[in-house]
């Protein structure tokens, strides 16, 4: 919205504050509505309030819906609003049928003589293509392993060629990988780097059937060129999108994943546009849209529908959301890690049973956590089952993005106009806390660090009660837990001889000590505790004993590379946790021999001996067959337990170890502090991470650079294309609006039952070889290897139509078992879906489904809505709808009908063979009772579930996408 002299007519403009001084940024200021609910209010519903107030334009937002958000504590849980994000957050398996839809729609209008460059989203939308990658080439035993994507593998590395020095090789997709040498340093590592190819110096490329990496630069290079091979039809597309349309960008291939690319590029916290600032929120096509309130910034996941419809202009309809207030109290133990804190809120919120629900944290604990934490924790919102896990922007929040793309004038602005409006916390003052639905208090203290072991990863012991839980396995009976050792034979100690050196084993020695961070990639906090423990460690004089084999094994190049940058890699080499490569190793058994010395004082004394690793896999025997007790561990208490030389040690009350100069030191002496921890995270990590996706956006890559792309305002389709072409929808486009015809004698494509699922409706995963769709593509002269899947069809309307319904666990009770299949009544042939819709058509007969109860449940899919509409289905008569696709139904000119409360199909003795016709009066209204007649004679009471008079409109226009281009004709 400009802020022009239309802002005068606004219903709110007496709302609009000065924040410059030269009155050249204006925002509305909802404290200046003198309501005292409005400091009460949460700070999540604060958000919406605003962008109601701001987009309050009488037809999608109304000023009765600003009062219901403002009177949220009574309306909570009952009210129907709308929210208005500020951008869309699409990635490129669900961004193109809408991209799709937009060039399609130019297409429409441009035989009216209307100019398309006016067809352009409202909302601003980011696309981030990161689904197009597929694993076809890689260093291992298995290189031509089947690709279920399927496409032209090209021409394949010969398997005999050798590998790099310091390279990995695996066994296979059931196998284990194994080391070619152990001993290499990643600067050893791999082949020479391709000129084009974007990576951190040592970061290695990943095995596909481990997610491991192996160190052969070309073998990215290669599965790049597939990729753009494969797909070179959508990325054309797509670049021609990020060039034909305003308020489009695109992020190209190879630059980060989707939420990745949200949190550490586009995420701005305030937006500002047209001299006018509002808080940054958005809608993305996948449920963890949700990392995004870690940074202060609203935001969920939807479906491709509804993405769309927000793109259009059209703001996203929900119940008004009870808020769980999650009070963070105490402070965090000393020795927990972030893992520890994450999991252990996420389980907290699991058992509170808070689904659907919004989830905004409060109290004086929430300062303790970092923003990487905050992002982790709203990362977890599926697990708990939360809609959003907001975290109010405060000082922490501020500091972080310090170190990120925000300048000193962006945050000074931020942090004005946050605190302007209320939405600025400080957790440390109580009187700041809003009222919520409900509060659920969480102490910190309480989350202590576990282990887990001996024998099964479910087994959690607390740290601070290992030398007790290790003391009952040996006495327990052998089982899960149980050593069943002997009384008499638990203080046995075994002298042996290492390098020149007398040692001693007992029950509990640690004999092999992993750091491993394939688990711990996605917080480094941890793995920079291990490191500052390393390095207090080696400065305090402690030592690891020289016969425990240690190892570093990181996940990914970028744990090395922030090793590096914060100087704690040449202590864990003085522990000897050297880096031994990238490859999976120690969780999967392939450690190298212990000493003969070592195993042989283990046999004599039966011992029961310890591994301590943190990676993912630690069974009984696994890392070695002589070590029965094996640990799982976070980093930096792996290399405490290294230290240490056993588990049966009580941290609090034992000392760690003994310096050089005879004092005790205690595990406590030398942890490193959370604040400590955070600002090495920002220091070297964030800071490092920013301004390398800084360059790779600014730069590109060579691939992606490469594409030539049309030039020309409305999208050049090829008729030949299997991937991209324009769909129906705007068929028959006129200036003139022609009201919904009455339906007359229309058929039954489908007789449902109940909870039909959005899974059963809409396209989605590979594509069967005797499908419908199938039958298309080997129309097209594709083999079943190119069929590819669905989702990466997407933008072929084609394929998606023949694939609706397509599903095998489809009940249809016109055929009477599971499948894709339906009765053409007219003939009584079996036919699929589709085949019978298309007869249908072609004979001029409308079509409608009957249901049951929670017709279009489950997940939103993008063409839940669209499939239906263009297999010509005219209406829907269900006992009940999902509230979401009901709106999915309205929004491509679908009828919902719902039976009569006391009737359904089945009361009604429906059989779904007789024809059924519906009289639409030529003025619609919401809930507007209708009847339905069958051509045996019955007649039947239904109500338009059309919720208000937009639904009404939508309908009456044939759909939202027909109503936006009929607005521009």
């Amino acid at each position: 919205m400009a802020l022009t002299s239309a802002a005068e007519e606004h219903p709110y403009c007496h709302l609009i504050d000065q924040l410059s001084d030269d009155g050249s940024l204006k925002f509305f200021n909802p404290h200046k509505l003198n309501d005292p609910r409005y400091a009460k209010l949460p700070l999540s519903i604060r958000v919406l309030l605003e962008a109601a107030i701001r987009n309050c334009d009488g037809f999608y937002v109304t000023e009765e819906d600003v009062q219901n958000i403002l009177d949220w504590k009574k309306r909570q849980a009952s009210a129907e609003v709308p929210f208005s994000p500020a951008r869309v957050l699409l990635q490129d398996f669900t961004g193109i049928p809408a991209m799709v839809d937009l060039a399609a729609m130019r297409d429409a209008v441009v035989k009216h003589g209307v100019d398309p460059g006016l067809v352009n989203p409202k909302c601003p939308t980011d696309l981030i293509v990161d689904h197009c990658l597929q694993i076809d080439y890689s260093k291992c035993a298995i290189q031509n392993a089947p690709n279920p994507g399927g496409g032209d593998g090209g021409s394949r590395p010969s398997p005999s060629k050798p590998l790099p020095r310091g390279g990995s090789h695996c066994a296979g997709q059931r196998g284990a990988c194994r080391k070619a040498a152990c001993n290499d340093t990643p600067s050893s590592t791999g082949g020479r780097p391709h000129a084009s190819v974007q990576q951190i110096e040592n970061t290695p490329l990943l095995c596909p059937f481990h997610l491991k990496p192996v160190s052969e630069a070309d073998t990215s290079v290669k599965n790049q060129e597939m990729e753009l091979s494969r797909n070179k039809e959508r990325l054309q597309f797509f670049k021609w999108c990020s060039k034909a349309f305003k308020n489009v960008n695109v992020i190209p291939p190879d630059v980060g994943a989707v939420h990745q690319v949200n949190l550490e590029y586009l995420s701005r916290v305030i937006q500002v546009r047209d001299g006018l600032i509002y808080p940054d929120s958005v809608v993305g096509t996948d449920s963890h849209t949700t990392m995004i309130n870690g940074l202060g910034i609203l935001g969920w996941g939807v479906g491709g529908i509804e993405s769309e419809a927000v793109m259009l202009g059209q703001p996203v309809s929900l119940t008004l959301p009870q808020v769980v207030g999650c009070k963070l109290m105490g402070s965090i133990n000393p020795l927990s890690t972030s893992i520890d804190v994450v999991l252990g809120i996420t389980k907290h919120l699991r058992q509170a049973g808070i689904a659907g629900r919004f989830v905004e944290f409060f109290g004086p604990g929430v300062s303790h956590l970092s923003a990487p934490d905050r992002t982790t924790i709203a990362n977890m919102c599926p697990e708990y089952n939360a809609t959003v896990s907001f975290f109010p922007v405060d000082q922490v929040t501020i500091k972080h993005f310090k170190k990120t793309h925000f300048s000193q004038e962006k945050l000074k602005l931020l942090e004005s106009y946050l605190k302007a409006v209320k939405l600025f916390r400080s957790y440390g003052d109580p009187a700041e806390d809003p009222q919520y639905s409900e509060v659920i208090e969480i102490n910190l203290s309480s989350m202590v660090p576990h282990v887990s072991g001996p024998k099964r990863p479910q087994d959690r012991v607390a740290v601070c009660s290992m030398k007790e839980g290790f003391q009952s396995c040996l006495d327990e009976k052998l089982g899960p837990r149980g050593f069943n050792i002997s009384k008499d034979k638990q203080d046995v100690r075994v002298p042996f001889l290492h390098a020149g050196e007398e040692y001693q084993l007992a029950h509990g020695s640690v004999v092999i000590a992993a750091v491993i961070s394939c688990t711990n990639n996605c917080n480094p906090s941890v793995m920079l505790t291990a490191g500052l423990l390393a390095k207090k460690a080696v400065q305090a004089g402690l030592t690891v004993k020289p016969y425990i084999r240690t190892s570093l094994a990181p996940g990914s190049g970028m744990v090395t590379h922030y090793f590096n940058a914060s100087g704690v890699l040449p202590y864990f080499s003085q522990l000897g946790f050297e880096v031994i490569g990238y490859g999976c190793a120690t969780c999967v058994g392939n450690t190298a021999p212990l000493p003969e010395s070592v195993v042989n004082a283990i046999k004599q004394g039966d011992l029961v001996a310890c591994g301590v690793l943190s990676g993912n896999r630690h069974f009984e025997g696994r890392l070695c067959d002589c070590i029965r007790a094996n640990y799982l561990a976070s980093p930096p208490f792996v290399v405490a337990y290294a230290i240490a030389g056993t588990v049966g040690i009580d941290f609090d009350k034992e000392p760690l170890g003994v310096t050089s100069a005879g004092k005790e030191l205690y595990l406590r002496d030398i942890w490193p502090s959370r604040e400590e921890v955070q600002q090495t995270e920002e220091d070297a990590v964030i800071s490092s991470v920013f301004k390398d996706l800084k360059a790779r956006m600014e730069k590109g890559n060579t691939f992606w650079n490469n594409i030539e792309c049309p030039e020309s305002v409305v999208f050049p389709w090829d008729a030949k294309s299997t991937y991209i072409r324009s769909p129906s929808f705007f068929s028959k486009l006129s200036k003139e609006v022609t009201p919904p015809q009455s339906i007359e004698n229309a058929h039954a494509l489908l007789f449902l039952g109940d909870k039909v699922t959005t899974d059963h409706i809409s396209p989605a995963g590979s594509i069967a070889r005797v499908s419908a769709a199938a039958k298309y593509l080997l129309s097209k002269r594709l083999t079943p290897r190119e069929f590819n899947s669905y989702g990466s069809r997407r933008g072929n309307d084609a394929v998606m139509t023949r694939g609706t319904f397509a599903s095998i666990k489809l009940q249809n009770r016109l055929v009477g078992k599971a499948g894709p299949k339906t009765l053409h009544v007219p003939t009584g042939q079996t036919l699929d879906v589709f085949e019978a819709a298309e007869r249908y058509q072609r004979d001029g007969v409308p079509l409608i489904i009957l249901a049951g109860k929670d017709y279009g449940s489950g997940s939103s899919r993008d063409w839940v809505a669209k499939g239906p509409y263009l297999l010509g289905v005219r209406a829907v008569i269900a006992e009940s709808f999902e509230r979401l696709h009901k709106k999915q139904l309205v929004g491509m000119g679908i009828l919902p009908l719902q039976f009569a409360p006391e009737h359904n199909a089945d009361t009604l003795e429906l059989g779904g063979t007789e024809r059924f016709s519906v009289s639409l009066p030529q003025r619609l209204a919401p809930n507007q009772q209708l009847t339905v007649k069958t051509s045996n004679g019955k007649s039947f009471v239904v109500t338009a579930q059309l919720d208000n008079n937009q639904d009404v409109l939508f309908l009456q226009q044939g759909g939202l996408l027909r109503y936006v281009a009929q607005t521009m004709l």
